[in-house]
């Protein structure tokens, strides 16, 4: 049982809430859209199997009707069961219409940024920024988004700081990555363009901690080099967005800092092995559910301190 205090902590690892005009509640917030990659996907009836909610990159479309009609897997995510946007919402199966909070996951497991910059996992992988255009051209019309009762969630970079520690093509990083940001935030400003003005950041966790790279201390600093790089910057990103556009409204939660903060700390949070894994069905005790993704303990904790967070930069 974790005491008060403890999770209270916990909810104050968040780097800046940008103050705008824009008037948030997460009390009235009604509807989520989600991109990103595994940390984020939930299975629908009409994805991908294990990959996505809706479609893929060969069969990238869908009608009003398929996507009213699709439906919500429980318990089938990256982590043996539910994921942070399940737990953060109370949509954890059936038609996102009939959750407390609708989550419309448009996140796709395997996903980097943009293809033009790093190669797809799968041909069937869709990226970040193709994520968004399918949202736009066959979602945005068709499912609601009012301005003062939608939250859109944006994680991505665990796939792109892991790809590229192999990727000998890359040597300049730090412009590299600031390639990337471009592409993310244009992705950003097309979601905005388009109603989707409330969003939600989280950085890239501590993978230099996860079970596939621990055992390389070579490879735990590089990890280490490229995530403090491609936070740093995302960071700034997300400071010139929120002044250049002065009407949205712009959150931030440092996932990082908070997995560290668990991981230093196990057994205050019921963890007994953070170095291993168990991909099984009830890993209790365990951090990670496999070589890289988190289990179900990790996700529902992550939502009690992101809902946290959220209540806080309520302004009603």
């Amino acid at each position: 049982m974790l005491s008060f205090l403890t999770l209270s902590f916990l909810f104050l690892h968040t780097f800046p809430v940008y103050t705008l005009p824009t008037i948030f509640s997460w009390d009235n917030t009604k509807f989520i859209y989600a991109f990103g990659d595994s940390y984020s996907f939930v299975q629908g009836t009409q994805g991908h199997a294990n990959f996505s909610f809706i479609g893929d990159a060969i069969d990238f479309s869908f009608t009003p009707q398929q996507l009213f009609a699709n439906e919500i897997i429980p318990k089938n995510t990256s982590s043996e069961g539910s994921n942070w946007l399940e737990f953060l919402t109370g949509c954890f199966h059936g038609h996102p219409s009939a959750c407390p909070k609708q989550l419309w996951d448009f996140a796709f497991a395997g996903a980097d940024i943009s293809k033009s910059l790093l190669p797809l996992h799968h041909p069937y992988t869709i990226p970040l920024v193709d994520q968004v255009t399918q949202w736009m051209t066959y979602a945005s019309n068709v499912i609601p988004h009012p301005p003062s009762e939608t939250l859109t969630t944006w994680w991505i970079g665990i796939n792109d700081t892991g790809d590229t520690l192999t990727n000998s093509s890359i040597t300049h990083f730090n412009a590299f990555w600031e390639t990337e940001m471009t592409a993310y935030f244009n992705a950003v400003a097309l979601a905005y363009q388009h109603g989707l003005h409330t969003h939600l950041f989280l950085n890239v966790p501590p993978e230099e901690r996860s079970p596939n790279t621990l055992s390389n201390p070579t490879r735990v600093a590089l990890m280490n080099n490229h995530i403090q790089a491609f936070n740093s910057i995302l960071t700034n990103h997300i400071n010139q967005f929120a002044e250049s556009h002065p009407d949205a409204v712009l959150l931030s939660f440092d996932t990082y800092n908070w997995f560290n903060t668990v991981l230093d700390s196990p057994q205050t949070f019921g963890f007994t092995n953070i170095t291993g894994f168990c991909t099984c069905t009830n890993p209790e005790g365990y951090f990670w559910y496999n070589g890289g993704h988190p289990t179900e303990r990790v996700h529902q904790l992550l939502a009690k301190a992101i809902d946290a967070y959220l209540h806080r930069s309520s302004s009603s």
